[in-house]
């Protein structure tokens, strides 16, 4: 799926889940949408530019996804006279202040809300980019990378951007692993134990690569005739329960990492980090080339692959 398909289903899939919202809570209390600009092109998404089947898929989906949501937080449905707002938040918001809760959902007469992360068919934590003048330091945990490392990827990146002068693609390269994986990954593994050792990134780290900026949230990910929700408790606000009710299903506070283990490549790949952190914690950094034109900065594809008991998701079939 290409970039520019894939925002329009992400965006498509965000009101799907504003739908569901509206359709479930409209019968038991008042519900008022936000009207801004991130809901015009959103419904715009869903109306105009998706096909009817998977308008109905991503209904179906974002239904299951909103009710399981309901279990863990029945501050949504309980009986009062107030009304619940929702609110779809820019793009902007995740880009300047690392909050990737796409919709809000807020009961402002008790001051409480609850954020959703709403994925279509990916679990990516991140796509980051490297290239020759991205301080990954600075830009995900406030500590700037050495003039080392920037002298170091250098060579690397005036090479790309020779062949891109040059017109070439990634699959006329020969060995681009070793030639600009390898060395780039090195370099990048090597800058990231330098901070670590000189500066406790941990907190900062975790919170860049969750999008949390201090908030918990719920994530709703969208996939062929499945649902999976995961609750990102991470300062223990989620899973409120009600004067007169409990939720029906249990969200634990996660336990969080408190130092980092090791960062080196993963076994077999030259294109994969594998960053491991205490309490479970396990993180991937596979590096990619975006576009089949050579282009003097890569995206890292940044995945979950092991966790804390504590931090679980919900698979609904519909």
């Amino acid at each position: 799926m290409d970039t520019r398909n894939s925002s329009i289903k992400g965006k498509a899939y965000e009101y799907a889940c504003v739908l569901a919202l509206q359709e479930i809570i409209t019968p038991i209390r008042k519900i008022e949408l936000e009207r801004n600009e991130s809901l015009r092109i959103a419904r715009s998404r869903y109306e105009d530019d998706i096909s009817d089947e998977e308008r109905s898929e991503m209904l179906l989906s974002a239904k299951a996804g909103i009710e399981t949501i309901i279990e863990m937080e029945p501050k949504i449905v309980e009986d009062g006279r107030d009304t619940l707002t929702v609110c779809l938040q820019p793009d902007s918001v995740a880009e300047q202040a690392g909050d990737i809760r796409d919709i809000l959902v807020i009961r402002r007469n008790i001051k409480w809300e609850i954020g959703i992360s709403v994925k279509h068919n990916h679990a990516a934590l991140k796509h980051s980019r490297l290239s020759q003048n991205i301080d990954f330091g600075e830009k995900w945990f406030g500590v700037s990378c050495s003039q080392d490392y920037f002298d170091e990827i250098k060579p690397i990146f005036s090479k790309l951007a020779d062949w891109k002068n040059n017109k070439k693609l990634w699959r006329d390269l020969d060995s681009k692993e070793d030639n600009v994986y390898v060395p780039l990954l090195t370099a990048f593994a090597n800058e990231f134990r330098r901070l670590n050792d000189a500066n406790d990134i941990v907190d900062d780290l975790i919170k860049y690569l969750l999008g949390s900026n201090g908030n918990d949230y719920y994530k709703i990910i969208h996939r062929r005739n499945f649902t999976t929700i995961m609750p990102f408790n991470l300062s223990g606000t989620l899973n409120q329960a009600t004067a007169t009710n409990q939720p029906k299903i249990y969200v634990p506070t996660i336990s969080l990492p408190t130092k980092i283990i090791d960062l080196d490549f993963k076994d077999g790949f030259k294109n994969t980090l594998v960053l491991t952190m205490d309490n479970g914690w396990q993180i991937s950094f596979r590096i990619h080339n975006a576009s089949s034109r050579v282009e003097p900065s890569l995206k890292f594809d940044i995945q979950l692959i092991g966790q804390p008991a504590d931090l679980f998701y919900i698979d609904r079939e519909w």
